[in-house]
């Protein structure tokens, strides 16, 4: 089935997405804007407080930083990105984009179901959306707009996780950074592997090189006691990040990703960890952003330093051959997006269906009132009938027909239109 046909954009919904992502910026803009979890809520406060924006959701990942929001002056939401970030001087219109009404629905859906992403279809990305949500809703910045929206995005990946393959052979960041370190090393089973932070994402790349067998895993962390429980998961051991100088020469491979605003490897602490080892090769992969190896290590001989988006350009490898479970998410999302706008419509019509009865329901008290009266002065009830059904249909066309009478060339012509399709049914006999 073929996405509807496109719809007008109702006037007043008010829907914007602004962000970047790892195809419209590198790893070095994009880290200048990345939200850690901890600041997301304060950051929502002081959007909704320094811009005026009604709803908003801040989605912050290592490939995107996006806003989405409701608001009456989109323009402020960028202004506001950079002074948050204290960029005062930094331009970033060559990155940022924006996108208003059903292409921000669009793209909040794609972006759910995995056509959006450095590695295609994977499953990721709906769990950070999801916090992304929870964080939005614990803040007070999630109306019901943005409330609306999300709640179909969910149902959208869900369908497209479902109804496609796009998921399927997905080669994920966690196994490029295998492939990587094996292609420079060799197997990996001869390894020491070194991983730092314990979130999500090194747990998963943990879990694929566990599979391979290192000769040794160390989990390096801010807290020994999470540190020592992926450890202990991946059958290694833990030590903290201020043993990280005295440690580091012990391991081929470095895994890197956690929440620091600042860099925890330096130049300096690798230059000394290469003397130690001899000059032998070692491999280090920064998936973090902000980025927890400074770039300047990538000049040092024997070290070939790797970040998310170096990842990010082997895992397009396959990306061609799922293009027909791409071509059948798209579909399922273009139906989707037109419920959405169809939504929209109907809610921006309700104030005006309700004006609507309530006109209606004042002419029929007053013209019921009428009849009362005069059924109470003795009125004959056939002509008290009459005299109500004359009043009411009277009241009813008023307005109406003078509107008509007055309007002139076209408007007059949509004004018939508009009457013949709201009133007058050649096909329906009066109801009964």
């Amino acid at each position: 089935m073929k996405p509807g046909k496109p719809l007008a954009e109702p006037s007043s919904h008010q829907l914007h997405a602004f962000g970047l992502n790892h195809e419209s910026a590198p790893v070095a803009i994009r880290e200048k804007i990345a939200f850690s979890q901890e600041h997301l809520i304060p950051a929502l406060g002081s959007l909704r407080q320094e811009t005026g924006a009604e709803e908003a959701v801040i989605l912050s990942t290592c490939n995107r930083t996006e806003i989405y929001c409701k608001t009456a002056e989109p323009d402020t939401v960028a202004a506001w990105l950079a002074q948050h970030h204290d960029l005062p001087d930094f331009d970033m219109t060559p990155y940022l984009y924006r996108l208003d009404g059903s292409a921000a629905a669009r793209h909040a859906f794609r972006v759910a179901s995995g056509l959006d992403s450095m590695v295609l279809g994977e499953p990721q990305i709906l769990g950070q959306v999801k916090q992304a949500v929870r964080s939005a809703e614990e803040a007070g910045t999630l109306g019901p707009l943005l409330g609306k929206l999300f709640q179909c995005t969910f149902s959208v990946a869900k369908a497209v996780r479902t109804e496609t393959a796009i998921g399927e052979r997905s080669v994920s960041l966690a196994a490029a950074a295998l492939k990587l370190s094996a292609s420079v090393l060799g197997a990996i089973e001869d390894q020491h592997v070194l991983f730092i932070g314990a979130g999500e994402m090194v747990e998963l790349v943990g879990a694929h090189f566990k599979a391979r067998h290192p000769k040794s895993v160390t989990v390096a962390n801010r807290t020994l006691e999470r540190g020592s429980a992926l450890a202990q998961q991946l059958g290694g051991t833990a030590i903290t990040l201020s043993e990280l100088p005295n440690e580091l020469h012990r391991h081929d491979v470095v895994i890197s990703s956690t929440a620091s605003h600042l860099p925890i490897i330096g130049k300096g602490m690798v230059e000394r960890a290469i003397k130690s080892r001899k000059h032998r090769p070692i491999v280090m992969i920064d998936l973090a952003v902000p980025r927890d190896i400074e770039a300047e290590v990538g000049e040092l001989a024997d070290v070939f330093l790797y970040s998310v988006d170096d990842l990010g350009q082997i895992v397009q490898e396959n990306r061609a051959s799922r293009q027909s479970a791409v071509q059948a998410a798209e579909v399922i999302i273009g139906t989707r997006v037109d419920d959405f706008i169809n939504w929209i419509h109907t809610r921006d019509v309700v104030p005006t269906i309700r004006r609507l009865r309530d006109h209606a329901d004042r002419y029929r008290l007053i013209e019921l009132e009428r009849a009362r009266r005069a059924l109470a002065r003795g009125d004959d009830a056939a002509v008290v009938l009459e005299q109500l059904s004359q009043g009411l249909t009277n009241k009813f066309l008023h307005h109406p027909t003078q509107t008509l009478n007055h309007a002139q060339g076209a408007a007059q012509q949509q004004l018939v239109e508009a009457l013949h399709q709201l009133f007058i049914r050649e096909d329906d006999e009066p109801a009964t």
